[in-house]
């Protein structure tokens, strides 16, 4: 059965779009976690466009489930994550023009330093996870230099524009992610995905978690956070 993480960036987000106090992504998570969310998601951001310090902060003292932090492989993120130990780090590409993250993160560019990045995670206890288009080349790299979990980029796949884009596309990620767990890794999934793309994950068994936070966020402001959750865990416990 497959879980679903909830990302709190775009609560965040709403917050900053005032700059006040409200809405608290903290506050939010812990609702996530009461209606049956499985882990928590945040970014860190370099720049701290939504997610700040004292969030992740909070959020490592409150989550009772899982806490994954999203970040850019880079020195200030590492040491961050090292003080704080959340559960899992993904790491992710980061642009600062960028609204938000846009594809994969490109391993086979620099291999030592992801290795690197690796090693002094895990020295804490901190298990990695890869974000990573459905390439099989950058899947191989991120487990030679010691990833344990790739979540796969499923954006493009979500902004497909005809049913045959959408049928090529996932393909791809059908490929990567059978891939992905030949190798031993763990495979989870998000980007992109809503009440609706998420259905054909169905078909796609090897996929254990679920990364989702917009579309959710975006329900919320319509039902209620609470109802929102309950109703992608409806969705995502029936693939």
């Amino acid at each position: 059965m497959a879980r679903l993480a909830v990302n709190v960036d775009h609560v965040a987000t709403v917050r900053e779009a005032r700059g006040i106090q409200e809405p608290d992504p903290v506050l939010a998570a812990g609702i996530a976690e009461l209606a049956g969310a499985d882990g928590i998601i945040c970014h860190l951001r370099e720049d701290r466009r939504h997610i700040k310090d004292r969030d992740l902060t909070l959020l490592r003292q409150v989550v009772r489930t899982r806490l994954n932090m999203e970040m850019a492989a880079v020195d200030e993120m590492v040491e961050i994550a090292r003080e704080v130990c959340p559960d899992l780090v993904t790491l992710v590409p980061e642009k600062r023009e960028e609204l938000t993250t846009e594809g994969g993160l490109d391993v086979k560019s620099n291999p030592r330093h992801y290795e690197e990045v690796v090693g002094r995670l895990r020295e804490k206890g901190i298990e990695v996870s890869f974000f990573l288009d459905p390439d099989p080349d950058q899947i191989e790299t991120a487990h030679r230099i010691g990833a344990q979990i790739v979540e796969i980029h499923t954006g493009h796949y979500s902004e497909a524009a005809s049913e045959m884009e959408f049928g090529e596309r996932f393909e791809r990620i059908v490929n990567a992610a059978k891939r992905t767990a030949d190798l031993g890794l763990a495979v989870s999934a998000g980007h992109g995905l809503n009440y609706t793309n998420v259905k054909r994950f169905k078909a796609l068994p090897q996929v254990e978690e679920y990364s989702i936070g917009h579309s959710i966020v975006s329900r919320a402001v319509l039902v209620g956070l609470e109802q929102a959750v309950k109703d992608m865990i409806a969705l995502v416990k029936d693939l």
